[in-house]
C-alpha cells in the first residue's frame, strides 16, 4: 500500500506542482479557527517553496453542494497560511476557470497559489475525467499531501494522477509509514482503545484490530450495542440493533483470536441528552428503562487506564463519552491522561480523538495523531484509499 514515490523524488524546481491538501479546517468570525491542519501541510510545502517549484494548492472545505458557496470559501486561509509559512500566499476565487489558469500560468519560482474549494464544482466528488483534467492542467508534476481525503476517490485526489507524474506529500508518507508499521511489528502488550457512536462505522476495523492486538478496549455509544449483545438492557442507551449479531460474533471472534476484548463494568447515565441532565453511576447491567449511558464510569475508567499503563502500543480511536459535556468527559478524559502518562507509542487515529485530546490540553503527550480519521480506519481494516492508489501510475 505503501507509495513508492514520494515528493522528494521528484524533479520540482522551476516545476509548477499540483498540490492536494486538507484544510477543511473550522472557520470563526471570517477567520481560521484552527490551524492544526494547515500545519500539517507546511513540511511539504516549505520543501517546495526551498526547491523553487510553483505551487498552486488544492483543498476541500466543508460540504458544499457542488456549487460556490461563500461560507465555504477558502479565502480565510490564504492569509492564515502566509503568516505560518512566513511569505505571501495569492488567493484566486475560481478553480479552472481563466483566472486560475492565469495565475498559475504566471507563478515565480517558490510563490504559493491557493485556489478556490474544488468542491464548488460538482465534478469533484464525481471524480469528472474532464474536470481531473482541467485540474492537471493547472500544472506539470501532482503531489497528494491530503491523507485525510485520501479514502475518497473524487477527481482532486484521485483522478488528476491520471494525467500527472505524481507523488505522495511529506505528510502522507509518514501517515501511511506510520499506520502500516502499527500492525506490523508493534511492541508488546498491544492496546486499542475504539469509542464513538456506532459500531457499524468500525465493524471491519474491529474485526482487524482482533487478530493483531493483545487488549481491546471498548467505549462510547458503540459499547450498548456489545451490551445488547451479551445480554443486558441498554435503557434509552444507543443502540444499534441490527448490529447485535455481529458484535455477538465479534466476541467471539476476540476469544479465538487471543484477543482480550474489554467492554465496560459501569457507566455514567443520565435521564436527558442535555449537559444538566441527572446523573447516576451504575453497573453495566442495571440501566434501567427510560435512562441513558452518556460516559464509561469511574470503575471502569480505573480499570482501562491500569491496562494501558502496561501497554508499550496504543491505539485510540473514538471517545468513551459525550466528552463535549463536562458531566460526561470524565471517561474521555482518564482514557486520553492514561494514554499520555504511559512509556507506550501511542497512535491516536484522528477525529474526535484528536479534538478530545486538543480539548483537554494533551495534545503534546501523544506519539503521533492522524490528520484523517475516516482515512485511517479504512487504512487499518485492509481497505485501498483511493488517493494513494492512484499515485502508483506510470507517469511517476
Amino acid at each position: 500500500m505503501l507509495q513508492k514515490t514520494v515528493v522528494t523524488d521528484l524533479e520540482v524546481s522551476g516545476k509548477r506542482v499540483v498540490v492536494r491538501v486538507d484544510f477543511n479546517v473550522p472557520l470563526a468570525g471570517g477567520a481560521v479557527a484552527d490551524d492544526a491542519r494547515i500545519r500539517a501541510a507546511l513540511p511539504t510545502l516549505n520543501y517546495l517553496i526551498e526547491q523553487g517549484a510553483r505551487v498552486i494548492l488544492l483543498s476541500h472545505l466543508g460540504r458544499p453542494k457542488g456549487a460556490p458557496d461563500p461560507a465555504f470559501s477558502l479565502a480565510p486561509v490564504a492569509p492564515a497560511l502566509a503568516s505560518l509559512l512566513g511569505r505571501p500566499v495569492r488567493f484566486v476565487a475560481d478553480t479552472v476557470g481563466p483566472e486560475a489558469q492565469q495565475a498559475a500560468a504566471t507563478l515565480s519560482e517558490g510563490e504559493v497559489l491557493l485556489l478556490e474549494n474544488v468542491r464548488f464544482y460538482p465534478g469533484e466528488k464525481a471524480n469528472d475525467p474532464a474536470f481531473a483534467r482541467q485540474l492537471a492542467d493547472l500544472g506539470e508534476l501532482y503531489v497528494n499531501d491530503a491523507f485525510g481525503t485520501a479514502h475518497r476517490a473524487h477527481a482532486s485526489t484521485a483522478g488528476i494522477a491520471q494525467y500527472l507524474p505524481s507523488a505522495a506529500g511529506l505528510l502522507m508518507a509518514r501517515e501511511l509509514e506510520t499506520l502500516i508499521q502499527l500492525f506490523s511489528d508493534p511492541a508488546r502488550p498491544f492496546t486499542a482503545v475504539l469509542g464513538g457512536s456506532k459500531v457499524s462505522d468500525k465493524l471491519g476495523v474491529i474485526r482487524k484490530l482482533i487478530e493483531v492486538v493483545d487488549t481491546l478496549l471498548i467505549g462510547g455509544g458503540m459499547a450498548f450495542t456489545f451490551e445488547a449483545a451479551r445480554g443486558n438492557a441498554t435503557g434509552a442507551s444507543l443502540l444499534e440493533r441490527d448490529w447485535v449479531e455481529p458484535c455477538r460474533e465479534l466476541i467471539g471472534r476476540a476469544k479465538e483470536h487471543g484477543c482480550q476484548l474489554v467492554l465496560p463494568t459501569d457507566y455514567v447515565i443520565a435521564d436527558a441528552f442535555a449537559p444538566d441532565a441527572v446523573t447516576r453511576v451504575v453497573a453495566a447491567d442495571a440501566i434501567p428503562q427510560g435512562w441513558m449511558g452518556l460516559d464509561i464510569g469511574p470503575e471502569t475508567t480505573a480499570a482501562y487506564t491500569a491496562i494501558l499503563g502496561a501497554a508499550r502500543t496504543v491505539f485510540w480511536n473514538g471517545p468513551m463519552g459525550v466528552f463535549e459535556m463536562p458531566a460526561f468527559a470524565a471517561g474521555t478524559r482518564g482514557v486520553a491522561e492514561a494514554i499520555c502518562d504511559s512509556e507506550a507509542t501511542s497512535i491516536i487515529g484522528g477525529g474526535d480523538s484528536a479534538a478530545a485530546l486538543k480539548a483537554f490540553g494533551l495534545t503534546s503527550g501523544v506519539s503521533f495523531i492522524s490528520t484523517g480519521g475516516g482515512a485511517s480506519m479504512k487504512l487499518l481494516e485492509g481497505a485501498e484509499l483511493p488517493g494513494v492508489e492512484a499515485l502508483d501510475n506510470k507517469k511517476a
